[in-house]
């Protein structure tokens, strides 16, 4: 029988116990933007045109009212927990998390505000899976933005105390405009 193990990257065999948030960074020759869920490494398609403006759009939107102490990321890792490092496409991170300029991911604890822009390959994860494992890990806003004729729409959660869930406090179409987390006032067309 072959020996197949020198054509294929190290990364593309699991261990039985699969790969873990701290071991992320130590993956050699991994594609970009390759995220951990449940312990299984995910790829992303190819960014949209959509996907990449509105991701960009609601950077700089966000980085003018953010307020002190807080800044903005995009597409940063984001540990979950030992088995789970999702990548958000947008987050608002404490300015304290700041390790330097080598880090490649920041803690729940760290976390304001997370946002995913759903595209047809991720509309699953970000309806239905990060949504469960953010409010898991206390994030306490969640934004999930969906394309409607080539426009954002913004839908706002945030978590219920009784239930550690996340409950929709807003569907914005033309205008985000939220007290929560703090003031945020976007023009959406």
């Amino acid at each position: 029988m072959e020996d197949l193990s020198e054509q294929y990257p190290v990364w593309l065999r699991p261990p039985i116990e699969g790969h873990t948030a701290d071991s992320l960074d130590r993956l050699p020759d991994l594609p970009p933007h390759t995220e951990l869920l449940f312990g299984g490494l995910v790829f992303s398609a190819p960014q949209t045109r959509f996907h990449a403006r509105t991701v960009g759009d609601l950077d700089r939107h966000l980085d003018e009212q953010v307020p002190e102490g807080w800044e903005v990321w995009c597409r940063m890792g984001l540990k979950l927990d030992h088995r789970n490092r999702p990548e958000p496409d947008v987050m608002v991170v404490d300015l304290a998390a700041d390790t330097g300029p080598d880090q490649t991911f920041c803690h729940a604890k760290d976390v304001l505000l997370v946002v995913e822009v759903v595209s047809q390959e991720s509309g699953e994860r970000d309806r239905e899976v990060k949504p469960r494992k953010y409010a898991a890990a206390g994030i306490p806003h969640f934004w999930r933005v969906e394309c409607d004729e080539g426009r954002p729409v913004v839908h706002t959660y945030e978590i219920d105390p009784a239930t550690g869930l996340y409950g929709l406090t807003g569907i914005h179409h033309k205008q985000l405009k939220v007290d929560r987390p703090f003031p945020v006032d976007i023009d959406l067309t």
